[in-house]
């Protein structure tokens, strides 16, 4: 059995290195053809005031509603106008993102542009908004329970997420080695049915084989002697048993 696939490897690994070459430089083709896509972050730390467990508690509960009010048309329009962009609310969260991340008391946001600038000044004008907010909300309440709302740093740097020809060329390959390996594994299952070897025919048939007539050439010795009496040049013999 490993002598089979073995076999078929070697006759057919061709299949596999063809596939992730082409798949590799064809997601590399395509990547010239994507626009370009930035990305900026921005991380909202909202501590409570105090090292209270049920404090803590009831801010890491509201992460969640905070991240669920700054994802409303109304606050999509409040920082479109502050940032003075050109673009419809709709757009505005379609290009944006919220990840509450309770274990260290932070709200990340993200925005993506085509354009570096854009995308900086979407996440740091809402972000800003956020701020102050919930400064002037807890500006009311007593201090021991007031969450603290600060951005962790103003330095805010975008990075390009598209395109990226070497990540994608690495996955086109992957992708170009699994179809490749599909392929040859679809090889092996259609030649299964087909008795080319004597382990083959043992096992599908459950007898043993006692011999096996070489397929001979037209200019072998043999071939034309049976030409010259009119027989075929390859021939089938019954073998029987006792």
């Amino acid at each position: 059995m490993i002598q089979e696939y073995g076999g078929v490897i070697r006759r057919y690994g061709w299949i596999v290195v063809l596939a992730v070459i082409l798949a590799g430089l064809l997601s590399y083709g395509v990547s010239f053809l994507q626009e370009n896509m930035f990305r900026a972050t921005v991380l909202v730390s909202t501590v409570p005031a105090r090292p209270d467990w049920g404090l803590g508690n009831t801010a890491k509960d509201l992460m969640r509603n905070f991240a669920l009010n700054l994802r409303t048309h109304e606050v999509a329009n409040e920082v479109i106008a502050r940032a003075q962009l050109d673009m419809h609310p709709n757009e505005f969260l379609r290009l944006t993102q919220i990840m509450p991340e309770s274990e260290n008391f932070t709200i990340r946001l993200e925005a993506r542009s085509r354009d570096r600038i854009v995308s900086e000044t979407m996440v740091k004008t809402w972000a800003d908004w956020f701020v102050d907010e919930r400064t002037a909300y807890y500006a009311q309440q007593d201090k021991r329970d007031r969450i603290e709302v600060k951005m962790v740093t103003r330095t805010i740097q975008a990075v390009q997420i598209q395109p990226r020809p070497l990540v994608n060329a690495v996955a086109g390959s992957v992708l170009g080695l699994l179809l490749g390996i599909g392929l040859i594994l679809l090889i092996m299952l259609v030649e299964s049915g087909l008795l080319r070897t004597k382990d083959s025919v043992e096992r599908t048939l459950a007898i043993p084989v006692l011999g096996a007539i070489p397929v001979t050439t037209g200019n072998a010795p043999g071939g034309r002697a049976m030409r010259e009496r009119g027989r075929p040049a390859s021939a089938v013999a019954e073998l029987g048993t006792d």
